[in-house]
């Protein structure tokens, strides 16, 4: 599908109604949010869009794309709705993008978008938001693409393989090592959750380093390829949709690759963990005490409680190889406590530095994606002791999951980076089965938007 700026006449005229401004009540059509009418023999569609923000205006794009599948319009016109904030047209771009995608892939039968053409109408010229707008959910779509592969051809392999795609075509550094690199320089915590898969781990390390840069940002992503949960087996309805672990691990990857295509002077690492968690008789086991990658030990009480433990080797390879780092991100469909505290549609974050709170919580509110930031507090750590090894990987409480997962990598940074790192847990919104706002079945690509935004802004601070 093409998005053009600029005037001509589409076979369809599309209105957006702002806060139930108009209304056809010979249609039923009372212009409220989602709200969607098509009249076909007079040309004309209209959507409504609720209260004006980044998050109403993608839906609503979105959702004027995807109610076009079942019709055979070909091109379609559009006056971008009477907005001034930069982000809000640019979600309004990256909206029309989002609902054209379809991953069909597996289907013998494809079902093309009959949509070839958007002429979207204005008297200024928005060739910038455009160009953003279309760049963030082209990443967006990467993301989807590689969470909703199946996990028999999405390896650990395949996501380097991938990687080196990637910065083939975007002139990106690139390093992948293998499970004998690993092995030989200490990954302990990678090699174990990985060693019974017939699939090896990788780790992917992807570097965006323009000229001229401020800022150097660390994302450390959670490439779980597939997780059955290991000896501490998952239930069968719980395995189901276990492709979506290497969300965390897409979502760096997405984020660099836009960054890079907007050309932003900032260096930028990706650092990916890709492995499974399988079932073996060499697989890792409860009781197991393992040895991390900067040398801390590591007792192993549930072996389903994996990524964490391959993002502690990921955080210690990063702090080695990367000293001088602003920022240390790490991205992880991390933990069911998450999605059983905030639901399907919010996403956790954790950090100690009250400004980077802030600032991060400014970015996800102006791009329109949930987040909701949850509070350490002195009592927790204590639950994550051992009495055979310096750490547990699960704590002694069934509460508060989340929160004890994320002190656990907490761990594994440095005492300079306490005050640089954050932490998001997008278990709930990374993948969906029922879809929302402008999300079909399956993967989301959550987060990459409000990242790509903070980092922007992030910049100039």
């Amino acid at each position: 599908m093409e998005v053009v700026l600029g005037e001509g006449k589409g076979e369809l005229r599309v209105e957006m109604i702002v806060n139930e401004a108009k209304k056809l009540p010979k249609y039923g059509f009372q212009g409220k949010e989602g709200e969607v009418l098509v009249i076909p023999e007079r040309r004309r569609m209209y959507i409504g869009i609720g209260e004006t923000g980044a998050e109403t205006v993608r839906n609503a794009s979105a959702l004027m794309i995807r109610s076009l599948q079942k019709y055979q319009f070909e091109s379609l016109e559009i006056a971008t709705p009477r907005i001034h904030r930069r982000n809000y047209l640019v979600a309004f771009f990256e909206g029309l993008y989002l609902g054209a995608y379809k991953f069909d892939k597996y289907k013998t039968k494809k079902e093309p978008h009959p949509l070839k053409k958007v002429i979207v109408k204005s008297k200024r010229d928005l060739s910038e938001e455009l160009r953003e707008g279309k760049i963030k959910a082209e990443a967006i779509n990467f993301v989807r693409d590689i969470v909703n592969s199946m996990p028999d051809e999405f390896t650990p392999q395949k996501m380097a393989e991938t990687a080196k795609e990637l910065a083939d075509q975007l002139g990106l550094e690139v390093k992948i090592f293998d499970e004998k690199y690993l092995e030989k320089n200490g990954f302990g915590a990678i090699t174990a959750v990985g060693r019974a898969s017939a699939h090896p781990p990788r780790l992917i390390h992807l570097t965006y380093r323009p000229k001229h840069f401020s800022r150097r940002i660390v994302l450390i992503g959670k490439g779980l390829c597939y997780d059955s949960g290991g000896l501490s087996l998952k239930p069968s309805n719980h395995m189901v949709t276990m492709k979506l672990d290497k969300a965390g691990g897409a979502t760096a990857m997405g984020v660099i690759k836009a960054i890079a295509q907007l050309g932003l002077p900032v260096e930028v690492h990706a650092i990916i963990g890709a492995v499974e968690n399988m079932i073996g008789g060499n697989a890792y086991k409860p009781d197991d005490v393992i040895t991390a990658k900067n040398g801390t030990t590591i007792e192993v009480r549930n072996t389903d409680a994996e990524g964490r433990l391959v993002l502690a080797d990921c955080i210690s390879y990063a702090q080695e190889e990367i000293p001088n780092l602003d920022r240390l991100i790490d991205i992880a469909t991390l933990t069911g406590a998450c999605v059983v505290g905030l639901g399907e549609y919010t996403a956790g974050f954790m950090a100690r530095n009250p400004r980077i709170i802030r600032r991060f919580l400014d970015s996800a509110e102006e791009i329109g994606e949930h987040f909701a930031h949850l509070p350490f507090n002195r009592y927790l750590p204590k639950l994550l002791e051992s009495k055979v090894a310096d750490i547990s990987n699960i704590a002694s409480s069934s509460y508060g999951g989340a929160l004890t997962a994320a002190l656990f990598l907490e761990h594994f940074i440095n005492e300079r980076n306490r005050n640089r790192w954050l932490h998001l847990d997008i278990a709930g919104p990374a993948y969906t089965e029922k879809g929302w706002g402008p999300h079909p079945y399956g993967g989301t690509g959550f987060g990459v938007s409000t990242l790509v935004d903070y980092i922007q802004n992030y910049i100039s601070y």
